[in-house]
């Protein structure tokens, strides 16, 4: 494994924690998260009011990775996110675009489809 494909390996299991400042830690400091339906946030301060506001329903979530590509500072991680609300599930096929710059975060563009996950917490 490459260093980032790790760092992204590990970025996606810190995700189960639901541990706000651990998963901002892996961004630069002017890093920048594109929830593809939502407009671009970016540094540390507005990512973490952002992550914490639409984690803050969620009971648990875990994120299978089912491909994975590294390419310099460029990794491609396909992903089913699995997430709860109380009794209420949703698994969210996903596909996160990472630029990466010294072992962090510059940039995250995560492309899903919002129906699929409105859907499943109506």
């Amino acid at each position: 494994m490459t260093d980032n494909e790790t760092v992204i390996r590990n970025f996606v299991d810190a995700w189960a924690r639901l541990d706000v400042d651990e998963i901002v830690s892996y961004f630069a400091e002017d890093g920048i998260y594109h929830n593809i339906p939502a407009s671009p946030v970016q540094g540390h301060e507005n990512l973490k009011t952002f992550i914490s506001g639409f984690i803050q329903p969620w009971t648990a979530t875990d994120w299978e990775i089912t491909n994975l590509i590294c390419a310099d500072d460029t990794v491609i991680a396909e992903r089913v996110d699995r997430t709860k609300m109380g009794d209420k599930g949703a698994d969210l096929p996903c596909c996160g675009v990472f630029e990466m710059d010294n072992g962090k975060i510059k940039a995250w563009r995560d492309y899903f489809d919002l129906g699929t996950y409105m859907k499943a917490f109506e």
